[in-house]
């Protein structure tokens, strides 16, 4: 019998410009077992938080590495960790097989910057190849159906946990 894995210590993003809604980028490829399905290719800012990095620096540094942007103002979190399991993987070793799933505190700030500043398509800091080929906002409400189904509902979570930020 295979040990118990642990989960990745992770971050989420909900960025709300200023008509409430938030900003999702496409993927552009399968990641190991964080695999893509057609129609289900878009989700929101997310990735490992460091050892010894406090989520909310994490949330802030992600946010930056993945879209460009750092001009936010902090609206709040998720009072608790939502988790999902990674879907069955039968692909090569790969940097995320030695944990089942994530462990996530998701953040909502308010996008302040012009839209220039977004770019998902750049290199990252650390010369990784982008995840993302295209962003767009949508209303929060929206995204579970657009994300793939082993994370909908820490998505669904999300949009129930922020939806008064998509009004304010």
């Amino acid at each position: 019998m295979e040990p118990a894995r642990p989960y990745r210590p992770n971050v989420g993003i909900a960025l709300f410009n200023a008509a409430g809604l938030v900003l999702i980028a496409k993927r552009l490829r399968d990641d190991g077992p964080e695999v893509i399905e057609p129609g289900r290719e878009w989700q929101m800012p997310q990735g490992g938080i460091d050892a010894d990095e406090e989520p909310r620096a994490a949330a802030l540094r992600e946010l930056h590495e993945e879209t460009g942007v750092r001009s936010v103002a902090y609206l709040g979190e998720t009072p608790g960790w939502l988790s999902y399991d990674f879907p069955p993987y039968a692909g090569p070793p790969h940097r995320l097989c030695a944990f089942r799933g994530q462990r996530q505190r998701w953040f909502a700030f308010r996008f302040t910057g012009d839209e220039r500043e977004i770019d998902v398509t750049r290199v990252h800091v650390n010369d990784a190849e982008p995840e993302f080929g295209a962003w767009r906002w949508e209303r929060l409400e929206r995204v579970p159906a657009l994300v793939v189904p082993f994370k909908r509902a820490v998505y669904a979570s999300v949009a129930r946990a922020f939806a008064a930020f998509e009004r304010a």
